[in-house]
């Protein structure tokens, strides 16, 4: 089991840039696949971004390419995601969440096993 704690979102205007973190409790956290989705008021949670257990492979949302990079630090049990070119669009609960599965483009919140309680992520235009 994992439990899971995101920190580092806030209030930025447009065009800035953020870094979530997403820090993992456990021993095991090298097992999981970690991703990013996000939550904006009357929608639909949405898959943002994915990485694998070595780190060596992602995978990202069309909405998002180009703008986020995911990456995982198995040493510090921590997973990053780090936002440039913010859009307003962008705003959203940030959730990150691990998945005992072993594919990359897992991009279904249903196959992931664990989650964080999310950080509020706010693009002013």
């Amino acid at each position: 089991q994992v439990q899971l704690v995101e920190s580092g979102g806030g209030l930025v205007q447009a065009g800035g840039s953020l870094r979530l973190s997403c820090a993992a409790s456990g021993r095991t956290f090298s097992i999981y696949g970690m991703g990013w989705f996000r939550q904006a008021p009357g929608k639909e949670r949405e898959f943002v971004a994915t990485i694998s257990r070595s780190g060596g492979g992602t995978y990202y949302a069309d909405s998002v390419k180009g703008r986020f990079t995911i990456s995982r630090d198995n040493a510090k049990n921590t997973v990053y995601l780090q936002m440039n070119s913010l859009k307003p669009e962008d705003t959203a609960v940030y959730y990150c969440a691990a998945t005992y599965y072993s594919g990359l483009a897992i991009t279904t919140p249903d196959l992931y096993n664990y989650w964080g309680q999310g950080t509020q992520v706010t693009v002013s235009s």
